[in-house]
């Protein structure tokens, strides 16, 4: 049956002042609709699940409403510091689907592009945990399936047994808009990201399969081995970057020598510039596929000279990680940080990269990322077992196969120099 097609309010008003809307990570947003949702003042039990909402919604302000976010951006710290109902509920990127399973909401909402000439719709820049969910719903007569799409989005290819689209007779509303897909703009690099990317990129072979995160680090990593000699890197990461598209631009990107899902590069979503999403359409060297493809650690072992590159706000002399909560306070969420590092450890011809700068000001204080122990409320985002090498403005420490005190004494040395003789001391005292 088609889809009634409504506007972004006719569609907001379909839903229950008690109810329970899903939706997925970044991309995923269909910005129209919550903007419309937005408009709404009489909510008194609206629970909304999703993930880092790309911009800023009075929907998660209002009374009566409930955010539940698997992962947090500046959205959710905003909201949440503002006194709304927003809560972190703590999930790997893999563990969305089966939560959205567990959860049924009633309304499962999506962007996407304008139908094709075989009457589907393609999910575009977001394919990740809740492809199924969308299905389940659409399915249901019970549930409502509410898909918004712009003709500004690509249409991306999938993985080959796979699919990223959605046939109009699943959908029970289709809100054709305009909206622009969210631009992320790259933040500028400092002269200590310049370094910790040239410590990363010297650790990085010709033929390499490389997964970079989100952050600024990860990027300069990228554009470095896009201005060195040598390449025929593949690639198998959860995020789709700008990184990797200058990477294709310089001609580094060949994914002959993965071992896994050769001749493409292999993600799950995209985030980054208009000149990417321009760069994806049709575009058949990039498949998406679901996360728990992506981000599976016996998936991502499976590639050859795997590399993976990704970000830390502190480690301890133990090498356990945080990453995504400080100070009490959620700043991202798990994602698929602890997949890929340990994905990246089960192969000696393998590595994971955790690139961090070594201090940060605080209040005006100089303070060390690399402390003896961490502070007691900490968040450990990756387990000390999983911790394979740390990268500083100052080198890099392999820890794998070292022992407690080896590899507390591996981390003073990449410390600001400031810091190491008490670190060094500190290491000396542990077994």
């Amino acid at each position: 049956m088609a889809p009634q097609r409504l506007t972004a309010d006719a569609a907001a008003a379909l839903l229950r002042p008690d109810d329970f809307l899903g939706f997925g990570l970044g991309p995923a947003n269909p910005h129209a609709f919550l903007a419309a949702l937005s408009k709404r003042d009489d909510f008194t039990n609206l629970t909304v699940g999703g993930a880092l909402v790309l911009g800023l919604f009075d929907l998660f302000a209002k009374p009566g409403v409930h955010y539940r976010s698997g992962f947090f951006g500046p959205a959710e710290r905003y909201y949440a510091g503002a006194g709304a109902n927003v809560e972190f509920v703590p999930a790997g990127f893999r563990q969305f689907g089966p939560l959205l399973e567990r959860m049924s909401p009633r309304v499962m909402t999506a962007q996407a592009t304008p139908p094709d000439d075989q009457g589907n719709v393609s999910l575009s820049l977001h394919l990740g945990a809740t492809y199924e969910a969308l299905l389940a719903a659409g399915r249901d007569p019970n549930r409502l399936l509410i898909i918004e799409t712009s003709p500004h989005l690509p249409w991306t290819m999938p993985l080959e047994g796979h699919a990223n689209t959605i046939p109009l007779d699943l959908i029970d509303i289709l809100i054709e808009g305009e909206e622009q897909p969210f631009v992320l703009a790259e933040s500028p690099s400092t002269p200590t990201d310049d370094a910790i990317a040239a410590h990363a990129v010297a650790l990085i072979a010709d033929g390499a399969t490389l997964q970079t995160g989100i952050g600024t680090i990860p990027s300069m990593v990228a554009t470095q081995l896009a201005n060195r000699p040598g390449g025929n890197y593949g690639i198998h990461s959860e995020m789709f970057t700008d990184g990797i598209l200058r990477l294709y631009q310089a001609g580094k990107i060949t994914n002959t020598n993965k071992g896994c899902f050769d001749g493409v590069s292999v993600t799950t979503f995209a985030l980054g510039s208009a000149e990417l999403y321009q760069w994806l359409n049709h575009n058949d060297l990039v498949a998406f596929a679901p996360v728990m493809v992506v981000n599976d650690p016996m998936v991502i072992a499976r590639n050859q000279s795997f590399v993976s590159i990704n970000g830390a706000m502190s480690v301890d002399l133990y090498g356990q990680i945080v990453a995504d909560n400080i100070d009490h306070r959620q700043i991202s969420g798990v994602g698929g940080h602890e997949d890929f590092i340990s994905g990246a450890e089960l192969n000696i011809d393998d590595k994971s990269l955790v690139c961090l700068a070594s201090t940060i000001e605080v209040n005006g204080e100089l303070k060390s990322r690399i402390v003896p122990m961490l502070p007691p409320g900490s968040i450990v985002s990756t387990p000390r077992h999983h911790t394979g090498i740390v990268v500083t403005e100052y080198g890099s420490a392999e820890l794998t196969a070292l022992t407690v005190r080896e590899r507390a004494h591996a981390l003073a040395e990449i410390a600001h120099p400031g810091f190491r003789k008490g670190l060094h001391t500190a290491a000396d005292a542990m077994a």
